[in-house]
């Protein structure tokens, strides 16, 4: 039987986006002080409880939710971080629009299209110090998974730890991109606050992704 999940639970998916990033604000601002404004924590937090908000009272599906995600990052945060993330998570939602489920293909495609919306106002990538720098390989990891015959649990799995290993990458980077590409080399030896938010957020879709096949399963 095909692994798949609904697409109704949208708002269970996306109240967990939420809760993770507000949670982390004080240690995503910390980590964006080391060289940037310091404001990374407390910009996204904003976003994320204005979409926590908006979503109340209300039964969303999961394209619905990512509209409401995407919506509150693009109007309701200031910098480069809202546009970013919005346009990853209208990418997203575009893709599951017309889908009652999603299996493992699915969901990758769902990131593709999240990435190409992204990559859409964004020329960074890969060593560039930003969040490109987890995005990339977790679904570089994901797919690489699938071709090898993983299940999709076990993609996530090996999504989930290439997030991880990006976001630890950009320790040893220098800053290409934004505030703290004026550092040069004073950049190296932090971690890239967008890259650990991206972490988070790539984590937490794993994980209540794979919480939802797992009630499907039982």
């Amino acid at each position: 039987m095909t692994e798949q999940i609904s697409t109704q639970y949208g708002n269970e998916m996306v109240e967990g986006l939420v809760a993770v990033i507000v949670s982390h604000r004080d240690v995503l601002s910390e980590i964006d002080g080391a060289i940037g404004d310091g404001d990374h924590g407390i910009n996204m937090a904003k976003g994320f409880t204005l979409c926590g908000e908006a979503m109340k009272g209300k039964t969303l599906s999961l394209a619905q939710a990512f509209d409401t995600l995407s919506d509150a990052l693009m109007e309701g945060i200031g910098g480069s971080m809202g546009p970013l993330y919005g346009s990853l998570f209208m990418g997203m939602a575009d893709s599951v629009r017309d889908k009652a489920q999603l299996d493992a293909p699915a969901f990758l495609a769902m990131l593709q299209q999240g990435l190409s919306e992204l990559q859409d106002i964004s020329s960074a990538g890969v060593g560039d110090k930003c969040l490109m720098d987890t995005l990339i390989p977790a679904l570089a990891a994901f797919e690489q998974a699938l071709q090898r015959g993983d299940d999709f649990s076990g993609a996530l799995a090996q999504m989930k730890q290439a997030a991880a290993d990006g976001r630890d990458s950009t320790r040893d980077l220098v800053a290409k991109i934004g505030r703290a590409s004026r550092l040069g080399e004073r950049s190296r030896g932090v971690l890239d606050a967008g890259a650990v938010s991206c972490c988070l957020l790539l984590t937490t879709l794993a994980e209540a992704t794979e919480r939802r096949l797992q009630t499907v399963a039982a």
